[in-house]
């Protein structure tokens, strides 16, 4: 039996093998509308959990980027 990974990288694959090569697809008009409100509320959903955990991001990027304190500078 494969690996997780292996299976979750050889899942895509197989999906591609068995998907037909052509698609006769139409395309109405409206679908530029819904694909734009697709993409707005994608970001302002981001937008909004972002700043529902600002404080907790900022504080983790602070404590990305701290310095070493000034005990292991003096070396």
């Amino acid at each position: 039996m494969p690996s997780r990974p292996v299976r979750i990288l050889l899942l895509p694959v197989v999906s591609l093998l068995l998907l037909p090569s052509v698609a006769q697809a139409y395309l109405d008009p409206g679908t530029g509308s819904y694909v734009l409100q697709l993409v707005l509320g994608t970001v302002l959903g981001g937008l909004f959990a972002l700043g529902l955990f600002r404080r907790r991001v900022i504080a983790f990027i602070r404590h990305l980027f701290k310095r070493k304190s000034s005990d292991d500078s003096s070396r």
